[in-house]
């Protein structure tokens, strides 16, 4: 039951993420969120796996790849996106971008891990990234009427961020496909840590101001976002082909415009509806197993 209802569940907790941060940024500086947000999630990881006796890895190698695929998939991912958002990079031209990780993570599996896409499953990857377009079209003229001057390098920092996710993204199905999926979790905001607190650091004023409206924020932020959005993540990663996964991120865009119009009252227009169900239309065909051939 939960194999067959993660992608949904997984693809509704990372959606939030965009709702949290639009009200966390009230009170807290981003990169500073992010490390204090990796640092609880990595202790609450850590106490469950006390609790649980999850095996943890026998090497330092191991440990290490565990850490190195956090500094990946979480630290240098959520920093760049965080930052270049919070520079002024319009969060379609964002959404766009982030966009582009299904077709590079399915490209890059190919490749390096040899899987092989179905006809339907390229469809659905297309049909996606169309949806995607088609959904946050009116923001992204807007962005491009107005000018992006002075964005290069927060531009450059959003790709970066991208191409980070999708190399974390197959780093783990490649270097940690039986290791332990709660040690793993752990470890991974361990290094996800190692990236983030000195960024902010070096790159902010720290601010915290400990209101119940940050609190709040942070309290779904790790136990919504780190712990649940995260595991099912891992877990899909393990069980099933990294394209799969990774079209979920697809969803996202749709489903935030959605939750705002909800929380926020933001306007839902034509091409947010009509790029919606193009995107879920496009994940259903890269997610939807193949029929098997009768004996």
């Amino acid at each position: 039951m939960l194999d067959r209802l993660a992608p949904a569940i997984f693809a509704f907790l990372w959606s939030t993420g965009w709702i949290v941060a639009k009200y966390a940024a009230m009170h807290a500086d981003p990169i500073t969120f992010l490390a204090v947000r990796h640092a609880l999630a990595a202790c609450a990881f850590g106490g469950i796996c006390l609790l649980i006796g999850a095996k943890w890895p026998t090497s330092a190698m191991a440990f290490g790849r565990a850490i190195l695929s956090g500094v990946f998939l979480h630290g240098l991912y959520l920093a760049g996106v965080w930052y270049a958002i919070g520079q002024g990079v319009p969060s379609g031209l964002s959404g766009i971008i982030a966009g582009l990780q299904p077709l590079l993570t399915a490209l890059a599996a190919t490749f390096l891990l040899g899987e092989r896409l179905s006809v339907r499953q390229r469809i659905g990857l297309g049909l996606g990234f169309a949806g995607i377009l088609i959904a946050i079209s009116p923001q992204l003229l807007a962005s491009l009427a107005a000018g992006l001057t002075g964005l290069g390098i927060p531009l450059i920092i959003n790709l970066v961020a991208m191409t980070s996710v999708t190399y974390g993204t197959i780093y783990q199905k490649q270097h940690l496909q039986q290791a332990d999926l709660m040690a793993t979790a752990t470890l991974q905001f361990v290094g996800a840590l190692v990236v983030t607190l000195p960024i902010a650091l070096m790159t902010e004023e720290m601010r915290f101001d400990g209101t119940w409206q940050v609190i709040a924020s942070m309290a779904w932020s790790v136990i919504g976002i780190s712990m649940g959005a995260v595991f099912l993540l891992l877990r899909l990663i393990r069980h099933g082909q990294v394209s799969r996964a990774a079209s979920l991120i697809y969803l996202m865009p749709p489903m935030v415009a959605i939750e705002a119009a909800i929380l926020f009252g933001e306007p839902l227009t034509l091409p947010v509806v009509v790029g919606t169900v193009i995107v879920v239309a496009g994940v259903y065909l890269v997610n939807r197993k193949a029929p098997k051939a009768s004996s």
